[in-house]
């Protein structure tokens, strides 16, 4: 499972990478954010196109610039963006096909484009959006809640949701975001690892909370011990991962799941 780092830190980010991480996201996306995430705790980013020079400086790692949703603003973004080095953009908060293929022409071959489904119109037009020739398709939980007007965060991956969205996609596929083994609140890192593993996830985010839990800790040393979690569980027996995640989060734990 490929690990993105969020960061604009060249030295931070570099050490990731070199310890194993496969890239770096910088962040623009903040048109409308602060009113559509108000009173929600979550994290707004301030990074710009100086920022994505410096990274791209840092590190060798793929690096994937996370633009705002589409506007008459998304040209001169991606002509930035890919003047500044980045290997892929992430289009948020998609909610139609037009916005995708409308995006696609702007970056007209120069460089991959990802998207995230975080609106339920994408989840809705899932099936069409993953026919498009996209690099990535991430499911973003927390827009995702807001959009649905929904009180938990994990509910898509409980409900079926993403099941769904992942079985439409051939691209890689991305979901959630991961810590250390052995930390995460308020599900348990290691049980949305398995999560993501039963999912058959291809990549994922490295956020503030791994930010967090690295404090004082080598990346050097930590990186590669949660690569090696995520290799174990591939290969090992996740029967009652699932029961465990459903009522880690609150869900219902059916009386016999779907193997």
């Amino acid at each position: 499972m490929d690990l993105f780092l969020f960061t604009v830190d060249p030295s931070w980010g570099h050490d990731v990478v070199a310890a194993g991480a496969a890239g770096i996201v910088v962040d623009w996306e903040r048109r409308g954010k602060d009113r559509r995430q108000l009173g929600e705790g979550t994290q707004i980013n301030s990074d710009t196109p100086a920022d994505l020079a410096r990274m791209r400086a840092a590190t060798d790692g793929r690096l994937l610039c996370r633009i705002n949703g589409h506007g008459p603003w998304t040209g001169e973004e991606v002509d930035e963006a890919i003047d500044r080095g980045a290997d892929e953009i992430l289009l948020p908060m998609v909610r139609t096909t037009d916005e995708v293929d409308r995006t696609l022409d702007l970056v007209a071959g120069r460089c991959g484009l990802g998207i995230l489904i975080e609106t339920q119109d994408a989840v809705d037009r899932a099936g069409a959006l993953a026919r498009r020739p996209l690099s990535r398709i991430y499911v973003g939980l927390n827009d995702l809640r807001i959009d649905r007007r929904s009180d938990s965060l994990f509910r898509p991956l409980t409900d079926g949701t993403v099941d769904a969205v992942r079985a439409e996609v051939a691209v890689p596929f991305g979901v959630g975001g991961l810590t250390l083994p052995g930390c995460g609140f308020p599900v348990p890192g290691d049980l949305l690892a398995a999560e993501l593993v039963r999912l058959g996830t291809d990549f994922t985010f490295l956020r503030r909370s791994f930010t967090a839990d690295m404090a004082g800790r080598d990346p050097f040393t930590e990186v590669p011990r949660l690569l090696e979690s995520l290799a174990a569980l591939r290969v090992a027996d996740l029967g009652g991962s699932r029961e465990r995640f459903l009522a880690a989060t609150g869900a219902p734990v059916p009386a016999a799941l779907p193997a």
